[in-house]
Protein backbone atom coordinates (compact mmCIF):
# COMPACT_ATOMS: atom_id res chain seq x y z
CA UNK A 1 0.00 0.00 0.00
CA UNK A 2 0.66 3.81 -0.24
CA UNK A 3 -1.05 5.68 1.55
CA UNK A 4 -2.82 8.76 0.07
CA UNK A 5 -1.55 11.26 3.17
CA UNK A 6 1.67 10.03 3.78
CA UNK A 7 3.41 12.99 1.78
CA UNK A 8 1.13 15.19 3.39
CA UNK A 9 2.31 14.39 7.02
CA UNK A 10 5.98 14.50 6.50
CA UNK A 11 7.52 17.05 8.23
CA UNK A 12 9.53 19.50 5.66
CA UNK A 13 13.74 19.65 6.50
CA UNK A 14 13.75 22.86 7.20
CA UNK A 15 11.39 23.15 9.80
CA UNK A 16 12.44 19.77 11.29
CA UNK A 17 14.85 20.90 13.76
CA UNK A 18 13.25 20.93 17.05
CA UNK A 19 11.06 17.68 16.00
CA UNK A 20 13.69 15.69 15.17
CA UNK A 21 15.84 16.77 18.42
CA UNK A 22 12.36 15.84 20.16
CA UNK A 23 11.32 12.76 18.36
CA UNK A 24 15.05 11.28 17.25
CA UNK A 25 16.88 11.43 21.21
CA UNK A 26 14.61 8.83 22.54
CA UNK A 27 17.03 5.69 22.32
CA UNK A 28 15.52 2.69 21.14
CA UNK A 29 15.61 0.92 25.20
CA UNK A 30 13.52 3.78 25.49
CA UNK A 31 11.24 4.06 23.03
CA UNK A 32 8.68 2.36 24.80
CA UNK A 33 7.01 3.77 27.75
CA UNK A 34 6.32 0.39 29.69
CA UNK A 35 8.94 -1.63 31.21
CA UNK A 36 9.76 -4.74 29.77
CA UNK A 37 11.26 -7.84 32.11
CA UNK A 38 12.25 -9.83 29.08
CA UNK A 39 13.75 -9.35 25.61
CA UNK A 40 13.79 -5.98 23.74
CA UNK A 41 12.60 -2.58 25.84
CA UNK A 42 11.03 -1.47 22.40
CA UNK A 43 9.45 -4.80 21.85
CA UNK A 44 5.59 -4.19 22.17
CA UNK A 45 4.61 -7.78 23.73
CA UNK A 46 6.32 -11.33 23.29
CA UNK A 47 6.07 -13.68 20.90
CA UNK A 48 2.67 -16.23 20.19
CA UNK A 49 3.29 -19.16 20.31
CA UNK A 50 1.44 -22.50 19.11
CA UNK A 51 1.66 -26.35 17.56
CA UNK A 52 -1.87 -26.44 15.84
CA UNK A 53 -2.36 -23.44 13.81
CA UNK A 54 -1.39 -19.55 13.22
CA UNK A 55 -2.51 -16.71 12.08
CA UNK A 56 -1.58 -13.26 11.98
CA UNK A 57 -3.50 -10.62 10.13
CA UNK A 58 -4.33 -7.02 10.72
CA UNK A 59 -7.54 -7.07 12.39
CA UNK A 60 -8.24 -9.29 15.51
CA UNK A 61 -11.39 -10.48 14.01
CA UNK A 62 -9.95 -11.68 10.86
CA UNK A 63 -7.43 -13.10 12.98
CA UNK A 64 -9.90 -14.91 15.18
CA UNK A 65 -11.92 -15.99 11.83
CA UNK A 66 -8.68 -17.92 10.58
CA UNK A 67 -8.25 -20.12 13.91
CA UNK A 68 -12.02 -20.95 13.60
CA UNK A 69 -11.73 -22.46 9.97
CA UNK A 70 -8.32 -24.30 11.56
CA UNK A 71 -10.04 -25.52 13.82
CA UNK A 72 -13.00 -27.36 11.71
CA UNK A 73 -10.44 -28.70 9.88
CA UNK A 74 -9.63 -26.15 6.92
CA UNK A 75 -6.26 -25.59 5.70
CA UNK A 76 -3.65 -22.83 5.86
CA UNK A 77 -5.13 -21.97 2.49
CA UNK A 78 -8.96 -22.20 3.39
CA UNK A 79 -8.41 -19.87 6.82
CA UNK A 80 -6.23 -17.30 4.35
CA UNK A 81 -9.22 -16.73 2.18
CA UNK A 82 -11.65 -16.52 5.02
CA UNK A 83 -9.51 -13.79 6.94
CA UNK A 84 -8.91 -12.13 3.40
CA UNK A 85 -12.60 -12.31 2.88
CA UNK A 86 -13.06 -10.44 6.25
CA UNK A 87 -10.08 -8.12 5.66
CA UNK A 88 -12.31 -7.22 2.43
CA UNK A 89 -15.48 -6.09 4.80
CA UNK A 90 -13.68 -4.74 7.96
CA UNK A 91 -10.38 -3.20 6.60
CA UNK A 92 -11.82 -1.53 3.12
CA UNK A 93 -9.38 0.80 3.41
CA UNK A 94 -6.55 -1.53 2.04
CA UNK A 95 -8.15 -4.56 0.45
CA UNK A 96 -10.94 -5.87 -1.28
CA UNK A 97 -12.28 -7.84 -3.72
CA UNK A 98 -11.77 -5.34 -6.49
CA UNK A 99 -7.78 -5.55 -5.96
CA UNK A 100 -5.44 -8.14 -6.41
CA UNK A 101 -3.78 -10.48 -4.85
CA UNK A 102 -0.09 -12.19 -4.71
CA UNK A 103 0.67 -15.31 -2.13
CA UNK A 104 3.57 -17.76 -1.43
CA UNK A 105 2.34 -21.15 -0.08
CA UNK A 106 4.81 -23.93 1.29
CA UNK A 107 3.29 -27.71 0.33
CA UNK A 108 4.46 -30.05 3.37
CA UNK A 109 3.39 -32.95 0.44
CA UNK A 110 5.54 -31.57 -2.44
CA UNK A 111 8.07 -30.17 -0.22
CA UNK A 112 8.62 -26.93 -2.15
CA UNK A 113 6.94 -23.46 -2.45
CA UNK A 114 4.32 -22.24 -4.94
CA UNK A 115 3.14 -18.98 -5.66
CA UNK A 116 0.46 -17.06 -7.63
CA UNK A 117 0.65 -14.11 -9.32
CA UNK A 118 -2.84 -12.53 -9.27
CA UNK A 119 -2.53 -9.08 -10.86
CA UNK A 120 -5.62 -8.26 -13.13
CA UNK A 121 -4.71 -6.61 -16.74
CA UNK A 122 -5.46 -3.35 -18.31
CA UNK A 123 -9.06 -3.07 -19.93
CA UNK A 124 -8.53 -3.77 -23.58
CA UNK A 125 -11.02 -0.36 -24.68
CA UNK A 126 -8.38 1.68 -23.06
CA UNK A 127 -5.34 2.48 -25.55
CA UNK A 128 -2.67 5.23 -25.30
CA UNK A 129 -4.49 6.69 -28.33
CA UNK A 130 -7.29 7.03 -26.12
CA UNK A 131 -5.37 8.84 -23.55
CA UNK A 132 -3.67 11.00 -26.04
CA UNK A 133 -7.16 12.00 -26.96
CA UNK A 134 -8.40 12.42 -23.36
CA UNK A 135 -5.03 14.91 -23.53
CA UNK A 136 -3.86 12.93 -20.63
CA UNK A 137 0.04 12.90 -18.78
CA UNK A 138 -0.09 10.56 -16.14
CA UNK A 139 -2.67 8.37 -14.92
CA UNK A 140 -4.98 9.94 -11.87
CA UNK A 141 -5.09 7.95 -8.76
CA UNK A 142 -8.84 8.08 -8.75
CA UNK A 143 -11.86 7.48 -11.36
CA UNK A 144 -12.03 5.13 -14.15
CA UNK A 145 -8.61 5.88 -15.92
CA UNK A 146 -6.19 3.76 -13.37
CA UNK A 147 -9.00 0.91 -12.75
CA UNK A 148 -7.55 -2.53 -13.90
CA UNK A 149 -9.18 -6.25 -13.83
CA UNK A 150 -9.58 -7.28 -10.03
CA UNK A 151 -7.54 -10.74 -9.51
CA UNK A 152 -8.47 -11.28 -5.73
CA UNK A 153 -11.33 -13.48 -6.46
CA UNK A 154 -9.72 -15.48 -9.06
CA UNK A 155 -6.87 -15.78 -7.03
CA UNK A 156 -8.96 -17.13 -3.91
CA UNK A 157 -10.24 -20.29 -6.16
CA UNK A 158 -6.56 -21.02 -7.89
CA UNK A 159 -5.34 -21.69 -4.10
CA UNK A 160 -8.35 -22.91 -2.98
CA UNK A 161 -9.06 -25.00 -5.94
CA UNK A 162 -4.73 -26.69 -5.14
CA UNK A 163 -4.61 -26.15 -1.70
CA UNK A 164 -7.97 -25.85 -0.13
CA UNK A 165 -10.40 -28.40 1.78
CA UNK A 166 -13.63 -26.75 2.98
CA UNK A 167 -16.42 -25.89 0.32
CA UNK A 168 -16.53 -22.28 -0.15
CA UNK A 169 -19.61 -21.67 1.26
CA UNK A 170 -18.14 -22.73 4.75
CA UNK A 171 -14.90 -20.84 4.13
CA UNK A 172 -16.69 -17.65 3.15
CA UNK A 173 -19.68 -17.92 5.81
CA UNK A 174 -18.02 -15.63 8.17
CA UNK A 175 -17.25 -12.40 5.95
CA UNK A 176 -20.97 -13.33 4.96
CA UNK A 177 -22.15 -13.01 8.86
CA UNK A 178 -20.01 -10.39 9.65
CA UNK A 179 -21.03 -7.90 6.64
CA UNK A 180 -24.98 -9.07 7.76
CA UNK A 181 -24.82 -8.27 11.22
CA UNK A 182 -22.31 -5.58 11.33
CA UNK A 183 -18.37 -5.39 12.46
CA UNK A 184 -17.21 -2.74 15.34
CA UNK A 185 -14.72 -0.13 13.72
CA UNK A 186 -10.92 -0.49 14.93
CA UNK A 187 -9.06 2.68 15.55
CA UNK A 188 -6.51 2.98 12.83
CA UNK A 189 -8.57 1.56 10.14
CA UNK A 190 -11.82 4.37 11.58
CA UNK A 191 -8.75 7.00 10.94
CA UNK A 192 -8.07 5.60 6.97
CA UNK A 193 -11.85 5.35 6.48
CA UNK A 194 -12.27 9.09 7.51
CA UNK A 195 -9.74 10.12 5.06
CA UNK A 196 -11.00 8.18 2.12
CA UNK A 197 -14.53 9.37 2.22
CA UNK A 198 -12.91 12.70 1.96
CA UNK A 199 -10.36 12.44 -0.66
CA UNK A 200 -13.15 9.77 -2.55
CA UNK A 201 -16.68 11.17 -1.95
CA UNK A 202 -17.20 12.34 -5.42
CA UNK A 203 -16.85 9.07 -6.89
CA UNK A 204 -19.79 7.15 -8.25
CA UNK A 205 -21.19 4.72 -5.58
CA UNK A 206 -18.72 5.73 -2.75
CA UNK A 207 -20.98 7.41 -0.49
CA UNK A 208 -23.72 4.69 -0.39
CA UNK A 209 -21.01 1.76 -0.09
CA UNK A 210 -18.70 3.14 2.86
CA UNK A 211 -20.78 5.47 4.99
CA UNK A 212 -23.02 5.27 7.77
CA UNK A 213 -25.56 7.96 6.56
CA UNK A 214 -24.50 8.85 3.22
CA UNK A 215 -21.92 11.31 4.77
CA UNK A 216 -19.71 10.48 7.31
CA UNK A 217 -17.25 7.25 8.03
CA UNK A 218 -18.08 5.26 10.80
CA UNK A 219 -16.28 5.98 14.28
CA UNK A 220 -14.29 3.92 16.27
CA UNK A 221 -15.77 0.89 18.31
CA UNK A 222 -19.09 1.78 15.54
CA UNK A 223 -21.19 -0.96 14.06
CA UNK A 224 -20.90 -1.48 10.43
CA UNK A 225 -22.31 -3.27 8.03
CA UNK A 226 -22.59 -3.78 4.30
CA UNK A 227 -25.50 -6.30 3.17
CA UNK A 228 -24.34 -5.35 -0.44
CA UNK A 229 -20.98 -7.03 -0.03
CA UNK A 230 -22.73 -9.99 1.89
CA UNK A 231 -25.10 -10.23 -1.22
CA UNK A 232 -21.96 -10.47 -3.73
CA UNK A 233 -20.09 -12.79 -1.26
CA UNK A 234 -23.09 -15.38 -1.28
CA UNK A 235 -22.69 -15.22 -5.44
CA UNK A 236 -19.38 -16.06 -5.37
CA UNK A 237 -19.78 -18.77 -2.45
CA UNK A 238 -22.07 -20.43 -4.32
CA UNK A 239 -21.42 -19.37 -8.31
CA UNK A 240 -17.22 -19.67 -7.77
CA UNK A 241 -15.37 -17.77 -9.72
CA UNK A 242 -17.40 -17.84 -12.84
CA UNK A 243 -20.14 -15.45 -10.64
CA UNK A 244 -17.72 -13.25 -10.59
CA UNK A 245 -15.71 -12.97 -13.97
CA UNK A 246 -18.57 -14.33 -16.50
CA UNK A 247 -21.63 -14.00 -13.89
CA UNK A 248 -24.11 -11.26 -12.79
CA UNK A 249 -21.06 -9.58 -10.67
CA UNK A 250 -19.68 -9.28 -14.10
CA UNK A 251 -22.40 -7.99 -15.74
CA UNK A 252 -23.13 -5.62 -12.94
CA UNK A 253 -19.70 -3.86 -13.26
CA UNK A 254 -19.48 -3.79 -17.12
CA UNK A 255 -22.75 -1.67 -16.96
CA UNK A 256 -21.28 0.63 -14.27
CA UNK A 257 -18.66 1.20 -16.17
CA UNK A 258 -20.32 2.05 -19.28
CA UNK A 259 -22.43 4.58 -17.19
CA UNK A 260 -19.84 6.50 -15.64
CA UNK A 261 -17.41 6.31 -18.81
CA UNK A 262 -15.26 3.73 -17.37
CA UNK A 263 -13.25 1.52 -19.79
CA UNK A 264 -13.02 -2.52 -17.68
CA UNK A 265 -15.81 -4.54 -20.29
CA UNK A 266 -17.64 -7.89 -19.60
CA UNK A 267 -14.64 -9.23 -21.65
CA UNK A 268 -11.57 -8.00 -19.78
CA UNK A 269 -13.11 -9.72 -17.03
CA UNK A 270 -14.46 -12.94 -18.45
CA UNK A 271 -10.47 -13.43 -20.41
CA UNK A 272 -9.00 -12.96 -16.62
CA UNK A 273 -6.23 -15.49 -15.57
CA UNK A 274 -3.46 -15.41 -12.68
CA UNK A 275 -1.19 -17.65 -12.96
CA UNK A 276 1.13 -19.92 -10.81
CA UNK A 277 4.55 -18.73 -11.20
CA UNK A 278 7.99 -20.30 -9.75
CA UNK A 279 9.13 -17.79 -6.67
CA UNK A 280 12.73 -16.80 -7.49
CA UNK A 281 15.31 -16.15 -4.10
CA UNK A 282 19.06 -15.13 -2.80
CA UNK A 283 20.82 -16.59 -0.53
CA UNK A 284 21.46 -14.23 2.52
CA UNK A 285 23.92 -15.51 5.36
CA UNK A 286 22.86 -19.24 4.97
CA UNK A 287 18.89 -18.06 4.43
CA UNK A 288 17.33 -18.64 1.17
CA UNK A 289 14.94 -15.12 0.86
CA UNK A 290 12.22 -15.59 -1.36
CA UNK A 291 9.92 -13.35 -3.62
CA UNK A 292 7.65 -13.54 -6.27
CA UNK A 293 9.39 -12.02 -10.07
CA UNK A 294 8.04 -9.21 -11.78
CA UNK A 295 5.53 -7.45 -12.52
CA UNK A 296 5.84 -6.96 -8.54
CA UNK A 297 8.66 -5.35 -6.74
CA UNK A 298 9.96 -8.50 -4.71
CA UNK A 299 13.05 -8.85 -6.20
CA UNK A 300 14.00 -5.27 -5.07
CA UNK A 301 14.52 -6.73 -1.87
CA UNK A 302 16.77 -9.40 -3.25
CA UNK A 303 18.66 -7.12 -5.01
CA UNK A 304 19.53 -5.22 -1.48
CA UNK A 305 20.10 -8.36 0.28
CA UNK A 306 23.11 -9.05 -2.13
CA UNK A 307 24.52 -5.86 -1.56
CA UNK A 308 24.36 -5.58 1.81
CA UNK A 309 25.91 -9.12 2.24
CA UNK A 310 29.23 -7.57 1.09
CA UNK A 311 29.17 -5.71 4.59
CA UNK A 312 29.85 -6.80 8.10
CA UNK A 313 26.48 -5.59 9.09
CA UNK A 314 26.47 -7.20 12.07
CA UNK A 315 29.81 -5.22 13.69
CA UNK A 316 27.99 -2.20 12.67
CA UNK A 317 25.80 -2.28 15.42
CA UNK A 318 22.14 -2.45 15.34
CA UNK A 319 20.62 1.20 13.71
CA UNK A 320 24.18 2.58 13.63
CA UNK A 321 24.96 5.46 11.07
CA UNK A 322 27.28 2.96 8.81
CA UNK A 323 24.21 0.44 8.81
CA UNK A 324 21.30 2.71 8.11
CA UNK A 325 24.07 4.72 5.28
CA UNK A 326 24.62 1.68 3.43
CA UNK A 327 20.89 0.38 3.34
CA UNK A 328 19.53 3.65 2.22
CA UNK A 329 22.59 3.18 -0.53
CA UNK A 330 21.62 0.06 -1.41
CA UNK A 331 18.02 1.03 -1.94
CA UNK A 332 18.59 4.01 -4.15
CA UNK A 333 21.05 0.88 -6.43
CA UNK A 334 18.09 -1.30 -6.52
CA UNK A 335 14.89 1.27 -6.99
CA UNK A 336 16.94 2.18 -10.24
CA UNK A 337 16.89 -0.97 -11.49
CA UNK A 338 13.50 -1.24 -10.27
CA UNK A 339 11.98 1.99 -12.20
CA UNK A 340 13.95 0.72 -15.25
CA UNK A 341 13.25 -2.82 -15.86
CA UNK A 342 11.06 -4.35 -13.40
CA UNK A 343 7.27 -4.95 -15.50
CA UNK A 344 4.74 -7.70 -16.85
CA UNK A 345 6.84 -10.77 -18.11
CA UNK A 346 4.51 -11.14 -20.60
CA UNK A 347 4.99 -7.75 -22.64
CA UNK A 348 9.03 -7.26 -21.63
CA UNK A 349 12.10 -9.40 -21.10
CA UNK A 350 13.05 -9.09 -17.54
CA UNK A 351 16.39 -9.81 -16.77
CA UNK A 352 15.66 -11.46 -13.09
CA UNK A 353 18.68 -13.47 -13.06
CA UNK A 354 21.11 -11.04 -13.72
CA UNK A 355 19.20 -8.79 -11.37
CA UNK A 356 19.39 -11.07 -8.14
CA UNK A 357 22.66 -12.50 -9.59
CA UNK A 358 25.89 -12.11 -6.56
CA UNK A 359 27.98 -10.87 -9.40
CA UNK A 360 25.69 -7.91 -10.53
CA UNK A 361 25.35 -7.12 -6.61
CA UNK A 362 29.23 -6.43 -6.44
CA UNK A 363 29.68 -4.59 -9.80
CA UNK A 364 26.82 -2.11 -8.22
CA UNK A 365 28.11 -2.41 -4.55
CA UNK A 366 30.98 -0.50 -6.10
CA UNK A 367 29.21 2.31 -6.20
CA UNK A 368 28.96 3.08 -2.81
CA UNK A 369 30.99 5.69 -0.44
CA UNK A 370 31.22 5.45 3.16
CA UNK A 371 31.26 8.59 3.79
CA UNK A 372 28.38 10.45 1.56
CA UNK A 373 24.96 9.55 0.24
CA UNK A 374 24.59 9.89 -3.63
CA UNK A 375 22.33 12.27 -5.01
CA UNK A 376 21.53 9.45 -7.55
CA UNK A 377 22.55 6.74 -9.56
CA UNK A 378 22.36 5.09 -13.02
CA UNK A 379 20.19 2.19 -13.58
CA UNK A 380 22.78 -1.25 -14.17
CA UNK A 381 23.88 -2.30 -17.51
CA UNK A 382 22.36 -5.85 -17.85
CA UNK A 383 23.54 -8.39 -20.46
CA UNK A 384 20.24 -9.54 -21.64
CA UNK A 385 18.30 -8.16 -24.55
CA UNK A 386 14.97 -6.33 -23.05
CA UNK A 387 11.86 -6.38 -25.32
CA UNK A 388 9.80 -3.52 -25.56
CA UNK A 389 -0.55 1.48 -2.93
CA UNK A 390 -3.36 0.11 0.32
CA UNK A 391 -2.55 -3.23 1.16
CA UNK A 392 -3.06 -6.10 3.99
CA UNK A 393 -0.45 -8.69 4.27
CA UNK A 394 -1.50 -12.08 6.40
CA UNK A 395 0.01 -15.27 6.94
CA UNK A 396 -1.46 -18.46 8.27
CA UNK A 397 0.26 -22.09 9.49
CA UNK A 398 -2.06 -25.29 9.71
CA UNK A 399 -1.38 -28.62 11.83
CA UNK A 400 0.23 -30.30 8.78
CA UNK A 401 3.20 -27.64 8.06
CA UNK A 402 1.27 -25.80 5.31
CA UNK A 403 1.97 -21.93 5.89
CA UNK A 404 0.87 -19.43 3.90
CA UNK A 405 2.17 -15.78 2.03
CA UNK A 406 -0.33 -13.70 1.46
CA UNK A 407 -0.90 -10.14 0.44
CA UNK A 408 -3.95 -8.26 -0.89
CA UNK A 409 -4.28 -4.84 -2.08
CA UNK A 410 -6.80 -1.91 -3.56
CA UNK A 411 -3.75 0.03 -4.31
CA UNK A 412 -4.08 3.32 -2.94
CA UNK A 413 -6.91 3.66 0.16
CA UNK A 414 -10.23 2.26 -0.96
CA UNK A 415 -8.57 2.50 -4.96
CA UNK A 416 -10.22 4.32 -7.80
CA UNK A 417 -13.39 5.23 -5.24
CA UNK A 418 -15.86 3.52 -7.48
CA UNK A 419 -18.15 1.36 -5.87
CA UNK A 420 -20.52 -0.84 -9.20
CA UNK A 421 -24.18 -0.75 -8.44
CA UNK A 422 -25.44 -2.54 -5.41
CA UNK A 423 -21.99 -4.50 -5.14
CA UNK A 424 -20.76 -3.27 -2.01
CA UNK A 425 -16.62 -3.13 -3.01
CA UNK A 426 -15.10 -0.65 -4.95
CA UNK A 427 -12.72 -1.28 -8.18
CA UNK A 428 -8.74 -0.70 -7.42
CA UNK A 429 -6.39 1.91 -8.77
CA UNK A 430 -3.48 0.10 -10.00
CA UNK A 431 -3.61 1.11 -13.23
CA UNK A 432 -1.95 4.24 -11.98
CA UNK A 433 1.78 2.53 -12.29
CA UNK A 434 1.78 2.36 -15.63
CA UNK A 435 3.99 4.91 -17.69
CA UNK A 436 3.54 6.62 -21.14
CA UNK A 437 7.43 6.56 -21.54
CA UNK A 438 8.13 5.68 -25.21
CA UNK A 439 10.10 2.65 -25.17
CA UNK A 440 9.69 1.89 -20.96
CA UNK A 441 8.84 -1.97 -20.22
CA UNK A 442 6.48 -0.41 -17.93
CA UNK A 443 4.56 1.77 -20.56
CA UNK A 444 0.90 1.38 -21.04
CA UNK A 445 -0.75 -0.92 -23.78
CA UNK A 446 -4.08 -3.22 -23.31
CA UNK A 447 -4.55 -5.73 -21.80
CA UNK A 448 -0.94 -5.67 -20.06
CA UNK A 449 -0.31 -5.92 -15.93
CA UNK A 450 1.05 -2.88 -14.42
CA UNK A 451 3.79 -2.98 -12.25
CA UNK A 452 3.04 -3.79 -9.30
CA UNK A 453 4.46 -2.96 -5.00
CA UNK A 454 2.48 -5.81 -3.21
CA UNK A 455 5.44 -8.49 -2.27
CA UNK A 456 4.53 -11.74 -0.28
CA UNK A 457 7.86 -12.75 1.67
CA UNK A 458 9.05 -16.22 2.61
CA UNK A 459 12.22 -17.60 4.34
CA UNK A 460 13.81 -21.33 4.19
CA UNK A 461 16.74 -22.79 5.76
CA UNK A 462 18.45 -25.68 4.44
CA UNK A 463 15.50 -26.65 2.22
CA UNK A 464 12.70 -26.58 4.83
CA UNK A 465 10.18 -23.80 5.96
CA UNK A 466 11.58 -21.26 8.16
CA UNK A 467 9.73 -17.88 8.20
CA UNK A 468 6.40 -16.64 6.23
CA UNK A 469 6.48 -12.98 6.44
CA UNK A 470 5.45 -9.54 4.85
CA UNK A 471 5.50 -5.73 5.25
CA UNK A 472 2.93 -4.19 3.56
CA UNK A 473 3.18 -0.05 2.48
CA UNK A 474 3.92 0.83 -1.58
CA UNK A 475 7.94 1.50 -1.61
CA UNK A 476 7.87 0.52 1.70
CA UNK A 477 7.91 -3.70 1.43
CA UNK A 478 11.07 -4.62 0.20
CA UNK A 479 12.70 -1.70 2.46
CA UNK A 480 10.59 -3.58 5.14
CA UNK A 481 11.92 -7.13 4.39
CA UNK A 482 15.23 -6.19 3.83
CA UNK A 483 15.16 -4.50 7.80
CA UNK A 484 13.37 -7.53 8.48
CA UNK A 485 15.39 -10.11 7.48
CA UNK A 486 18.97 -8.02 8.87
CA UNK A 487 17.23 -7.80 12.03
CA UNK A 488 16.96 -11.51 12.18
CA UNK A 489 19.55 -12.54 10.64
CA UNK A 490 22.12 -10.05 11.69
CA UNK A 491 21.37 -8.63 14.91
CA UNK A 492 19.83 -11.83 16.36
CA UNK A 493 16.13 -10.42 17.39
CA UNK A 494 13.40 -12.56 17.74
CA UNK A 495 10.31 -12.66 15.79
CA UNK A 496 8.32 -9.72 17.10
CA UNK A 497 10.95 -7.86 18.23
CA UNK A 498 12.15 -7.94 14.16
CA UNK A 499 8.90 -5.99 13.71
CA UNK A 500 8.76 -3.80 16.22
CA UNK A 501 12.58 -2.56 15.99
CA UNK A 502 12.21 1.48 14.22
CA UNK A 503 12.13 1.27 10.33
CA UNK A 504 13.28 3.26 8.25
CA UNK A 505 12.68 4.48 4.52
CA UNK A 506 13.92 5.98 1.77
CA UNK A 507 11.63 8.36 -0.25
CA UNK A 508 12.33 9.68 -3.68
CA UNK A 509 13.92 6.87 -6.13
CA UNK A 510 13.21 6.90 -10.06
CA UNK A 511 9.61 5.30 -10.35
CA UNK A 512 8.23 2.73 -13.10
CA UNK A 513 5.90 5.67 -13.83
CA UNK A 514 8.85 7.66 -15.09
CA UNK A 515 9.63 9.79 -12.23
CA UNK A 516 13.74 10.54 -11.45
CA UNK A 517 15.29 10.41 -8.17
CA UNK A 518 16.93 14.29 -7.54
CA UNK A 519 19.13 15.48 -5.15
CA UNK A 520 19.32 12.05 -2.80
CA UNK A 521 16.00 11.72 -1.49
CA UNK A 522 14.34 11.75 1.39
CA UNK A 523 15.62 9.43 4.23
CA UNK A 524 12.45 9.12 6.76
CA UNK A 525 13.43 7.47 10.34
CA UNK A 526 11.25 6.46 13.23
CA UNK A 527 11.44 7.44 16.75
CA UNK A 528 14.46 5.77 18.53
CA UNK A 529 17.23 6.68 16.69
CA UNK A 530 19.61 7.81 18.26
CA UNK A 531 20.70 11.73 17.58
CA UNK A 532 24.34 11.23 17.32
CA UNK A 533 23.14 8.55 14.27
CA UNK A 534 21.00 11.84 12.83
CA UNK A 535 23.43 13.85 12.88
CA UNK A 536 26.00 11.59 11.31
CA UNK A 537 23.97 10.74 8.36
CA UNK A 538 23.20 14.68 7.64
CA UNK A 539 26.62 15.20 7.78
CA UNK A 540 27.16 12.39 4.95
CA UNK A 541 24.66 14.50 3.14
CA UNK A 542 21.22 12.80 3.63
CA UNK A 543 18.25 14.67 4.05
CA UNK A 544 16.57 13.16 6.85
CA UNK A 545 12.90 13.92 8.00
CA UNK A 546 10.21 12.18 10.22
CA UNK A 547 7.75 10.87 9.19
CA UNK A 548 3.98 9.24 10.39
CA UNK A 549 2.17 6.34 9.60
CA UNK A 550 4.80 5.37 6.82
CA UNK A 551 6.32 2.35 8.05
CA UNK A 552 4.41 -0.18 6.56
CA UNK A 553 2.55 -3.11 8.28
CA UNK A 554 4.01 -6.75 9.63
CA UNK A 555 2.90 -10.08 10.16
CA UNK A 556 5.12 -12.79 10.70
CA UNK A 557 5.08 -16.74 11.21
CA UNK A 558 8.32 -19.08 12.32
CA UNK A 559 8.53 -22.60 12.32
CA UNK A 560 10.54 -24.99 14.14
CA UNK A 561 10.60 -27.99 12.06
CA UNK A 562 12.57 -29.99 15.05
CA UNK A 563 9.49 -29.43 16.91
CA UNK A 564 6.52 -28.22 15.22
CA UNK A 565 6.31 -25.16 17.29
CA UNK A 566 5.17 -21.92 15.23
CA UNK A 567 5.62 -18.21 16.54
CA UNK A 568 3.51 -15.65 15.56
CA UNK A 569 4.41 -11.84 15.76
CA UNK A 570 2.04 -9.22 14.34
CA UNK A 571 2.32 -5.27 13.65
CA UNK A 572 2.25 -2.87 16.72
CA UNK A 573 1.68 -0.59 14.01
CA UNK A 574 -2.09 -1.81 13.18
CA UNK A 575 -4.86 -3.15 14.61
CA UNK A 576 -4.31 -6.64 14.41
CA UNK A 577 -2.81 -9.56 16.11
CA UNK A 578 -1.11 -12.96 16.01
CA UNK A 579 -3.29 -15.50 17.43
CA UNK A 580 -2.29 -19.62 17.86
CA UNK A 581 -3.95 -22.92 19.39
Amino acid sequence: MRKLHNRAMRIPSLIVAVTLFISFTTSPQNAMCADRITGQAFATRSEVFATHGMACTSHPLATQVALDVLKKGGTAVDAAIAANATLGLMEPVSNGIGGDLFAIIWDPKTQKLHAYNGSGRSPKALTLEEFKRLGIKSIPSKGVLPVSVPGCVDGWFALHERFGKLPMQEVLAPAINYADEGFPVTELIAFYWERSIRSLGDQPGFLDTYTVDGKRAPKKGELFKNPKLAATLRQIATGGRAAYYEGNIARTMDGFMKRVGGYLRYEDLAAHHGNWVDPVSTNYRGYDVWEIPPNGQGIAALQMLNILEGYDIKSMGWNSADYVHLFTEAKKLAFEDRARYYADMEFSKVPVAQLISKPYAAERRKLIQMDRAARRYEPGEVLEKLGEGDTIYMTVADSSGCMVSLIQSNYRGNGSGLCPDGLGFCLQNRGEMFTFEEGHPNQYAPGKRPFHTIIPGFITKDGQPYISFGVMGGAMQPQGHVQIVINLVDFGLNLQEAGDCPRMQHYGSSEPTGEKMTNGGELALETGFAWEVISELQRRGHKVISDLGGFGGYQAIMRNNETGVYAGASESRKDGCAMGY
